[in-house]
Formats: C-alpha cells, sequence, structure tokens
C-alpha cells in the first residue's frame, strides 16, 4: 500500500503544473443518414472542448446521455483518434502517438467503466484479472502476485479474494475489483465513466467513498463522468457541464450550485431530488428531447428547449466566456 502511495507521489512531484490538458477537442464521426439514400452524413460528437486537470484534481464532466461526455473520456484515452485538436499529458502531445508510442503512457492513464458484469471476464480468477495488464508491460511473476495483494487491501476485499471468479460477487465487489484492476499500473489520472450508475444507490455511496479515499492516498487526478448531478457534486471540485458536444458551464462545484449561470445548469440542478419542500426550486427540466447531434439547431444549440430563448438565440451560437461567478458559460443571457 505504501509502495502505490509513494509511486503516485513521486509522480506527481515530477509534474508540476497541469497534469493533462485538452485543448479545441473535436470528435466527428461518418454516420449513414437515413431515407432510402442513406447518404453519409457528419456526427459532431465533441465540438471544440478544451479543460485543464491538476494533480490529485477531481473533473466532473455531466450532461444527458448522448451529450459526448464518454466520447471525450475515450478521447483522452486515445482509444478513439482525435478529429483535431490536443491532449497533452505531463506536458507532452499525446494527440497523434502510435499505439506502441502510447503503450508506455497506458500506465499512467487508466479507466473504471460503467458495468462491473461484463467489465470482468467471468473466466479469470481475481488474480489473474488484476495481474493481466501488469503482465503486458513485464512485470515479473512475484512482484505481480505483491502488487495484487496490495491493491486488493486498498480497495476493501483483501488478498484472500485472489483465487475467487467474478460469479462470486455483488456488483459493488465487482467494481472494487475493477477499480483494483486500474490501479495495478499506480496511474496519475483515473477516468470514471458512469462507474456507480450500474449500482444501488446504498452501494455506490460506497464506490464513491472509496475513489475519494483513494484519490487522498494515491494523490489520483480524477476525470469523473456522470449523468447524475447529485453523484458529480458528491466527488467534484470542478463541474463541467456538457450539451451536444461542447461545454455550456464550468465552474467551481459550490459556485455552479448556488449560483449556475447556464439555464441548462439550472434545469439539471432542479431535477435533482430534494427530500426538503423548502430547499426545492422552481425551475423547470428541459422540455423535449435533447436535438440531433447529424442535425443541431442553428444559432444556441440549447434554444429549441430554453425558456429564455430570444432572437439572437436562434441565430448567433454564444461564446464560451467568463462568468459573473468566475467560471465560464455558453449563453447570451447568463444568470
Amino acid at each position: 500500500m505504501q509502495a502505490l502511495a509513494q509511486a503516485a507521489e513521486d509522480r506527481g512531484a515530477a509534474s508540476g503544473g497541469a497534469l493533462l490538458e485538452v485543448a479545441d477537442l473535436i470528435k466527428d464521426f461518418s454516420v449513414r443518414g437515413g431515407g432510402l439514400l442513406g447518404r453519409r452524413a457528419q456526427l459532431r460528437a465533441v465540438g471544440g472542448v478544451s479543460f485543464a486537470i491538476a494533480p490529485g484534481e477531481t473533473l466532473g464532466i455531466v450532461g444527458e446521455s448522448g451529450c459526448g461526455k464518454s466520447t471525450l473520456g475515450r478521447l483522452v484515452l486515445r482509444l478513439l483518434e482525435p478529429t483535431s485538436g490536443t491532449i497533452r499529458f505531463d506536458g507532452r502531445d499525446i494527440s497523434a502517438l502510435s499505439e506502441p508510442a502510447m503503450r508506455p503512457l497506458r500506465r499512467d492513464l487508466q479507466v473504471v467503466f460503467q458495468d462491473p458484469f461484463s467489465s470482468l471476464n467471468p473466466r479469470l480468477k481475481v488474480r489473474d484479472i488484476i495481474a493481466e495488464p501488469l503482465e503486458n508491460v513485464g512485470v515479473g511473476r512475484r512482484q505481480t502476485t505483491q502488487r495484487v495483494g496490495e491493491v486488493l487491501d486498498l480497495v476493501g476485499l483483501g488478498a484472500e479474494v485472489m483465487d475467487r471468479y467474478p460469479h462470486a460477487f455483488s456488483g459493488g465487489q465487482r467494481q472494487r475489483i475493477g477499480i483494483a484492476r486500474a490501479l495495478a499500473l499506480r496511474p496519475r489520472l483515473l477516468i470514471c465513466d458512469e462507474a456507480v450508475s450500474a449500482l444501488d444507490v446504498s452501494v455506490q455511496a460506497q464506490i464513491l467513498n472509496l475513489l475519494l479515499d483513494l484519490q487522498r492516498e494515491l494523490g489520483l487526478a480524477l476525470l469523473f463522468i456522470s449523468h447524475n448531478l447529485a453523484v458529480v457534486r458528491y466527488v467534484s471540485a470542478r463541474i463541467a457541464v456538457m450539451y451536444l458536444g461542447k461545454f455550456v458551464e464550468v465552474a467551481d462545484q459550490e459556485d455552479l450550485f448556488e449560483r449556475p449561470q447556464h439555464p441548462y445548469t439550472q434545469a439539471l440542478i432542479a431535477a435533482v431530488p430534494e427530500p426538503d419542500p423548502a430547499l426545492r426550486t422552481r425551475r423547470a427540466v428541459p422540455r423535449g428531447d435533447i436535438p440531433s447531434p447529424i442535425d443541431p439547431p442553428v444559432g444556441c444549440a440549447f434554444h429549441p428547449r430554453c425558456p429564455k430563448a430570444a432572437g439572437r438565440c436562434r441565430q448567433e451560437p454564444p461564446e464560451l466566456a467568463r462568468s459573473a461567478i468566475g467560471g465560464l458559460v455558453r449563453c447570451h443571457f447568463p444568470g
């Protein structure tokens, strides 16, 4: 356990400034359109996103399904090739690195997937599931066994579960195994892509608390992706709200919830269940469905669902600009 913490601390100290820097990142997919002819069309899944994450920081990305947040996570991991833009990790541009060149960096960039039931190979024992990434980078057998025991202790399972198969565990325990596998290589950045959405609410809290404990102990930076704003609020220092492939608001967690500037952020916060009626807001949830990214609205992408939309919103796309609370907002009429 101490070895894991020391390794994370040593590599974090060497990084200096931002650990991850993303600038003007764009991802287009060519898809088949509707109709008899089925002509190809361009779908812009990520439309010019920029952000940075410091060592030990958590950035939460939240938005409805289909907004591009999971695609963004896969771009950062270089599981998808960006159409344009730059991704810098620890000062190095990794945007166009080949897979062989990326392989050494895989130790520092790890992911926890959404579904703990499908992300673990049911034919492998726990020791083999966690050992697999270590063997892929040439770690010796004795050191691998020691490391597997360390990370199992870290996630609260213990080395005694090494020889059991995934079917013997609950969903929360399987997600702990997935986290242990991600930690085996001693990463510096952990991307959590809807990492608790498949779990019961009580189990979600346990996994979130585990992630926070691990972050403090190992100095991890987290990119936490979720459609659940309450979950993102619990773990994130800063939150980016994403809509149709773009950030519409970025702010510190407390500021975002106290004074949300974008109508979409306000609607998402209003939709979070609040047991105390006195604390409930009167803001409405977004009306209608999210538009198709193949044929997005002209002007502000949110205007068809926005209660504040005016003529300017239907013609002129707003820029991401400094907001009244010190964050960033993409709106002609914020506040």
